[in-house]
């Protein structure tokens, strides 16, 4: 049992940090037959371990422009339904591409993006804020990325720091 949580877990390392590597050259990069990886891989989708496979783009490289927002909202949970419900309802809004529950001053997490700061906006005061139980939200909206899900987004920059020559 303890090969099969090792094979697993170098599996999910390895697909996380490159979603398109080929199943031979991961089965050679771990010492594990490529039947044996491409098993494991086709188990843990139908587990849903593996919930999907996403290609990060830098939008702001292709000139379309987007927003992306943070929105962090305050909710009543309701009675038997809980956190559960609610962040149902969020996700299920095709504006939305992510909900976390999270610990702090706010309860849900929620992050989307639009064309435009108006569109975002006009997506919070009046579907998001609107609904039953949302008690309050506060909208962030991320001017620049530098790292996201462990890739550097950014150009490393140079030093600022000017040259003194003698």
């Amino acid at each position: 049992m303890k090969e099969k949580e090792t094979i697993r877990m170098e599996i999910l390392r390895n697909l996380e940090r490159n979603g398109r590597i080929d199943l031979g050259e991961l089965a050679v990069l771990l010492g594990f037959p490529e039947a044996e990886v491409a098993n494991e891989v086709a188990a843990m989708e139908k587990e849903n371990i593996i919930c999907g496979y996403h290609t990060m783009i830098d939008w702001d490289k292709t000139g379309v422009e987007t927003v992306t927002a943070l929105i962090e909202v305050r909710v009543t949970p309701q009675r038997n339904q809980g956190f559960d419900h609610i962040a149902e309802r969020i996700y299920n809004y095709p504006e939305v591409n992510s909900v976390y529950l999270i610990s702090g001053g706010y309860d849900l997490l929620v992050t989307l993006e639009g064309k435009t700061l108006k569109e975002v906006s006009s997506f919070v005061s009046e579907k998001l804020s609107t609904s039953d139980s949302v008690i309050s939200t506060a909208t962030h909206f991320i001017l620049k990325k530098y790292k996201d899900h462990g890739t550097i987004m950014a150009k490393k920059a140079g030093s600022e720091r000017m040259l003194v020559t003698p």
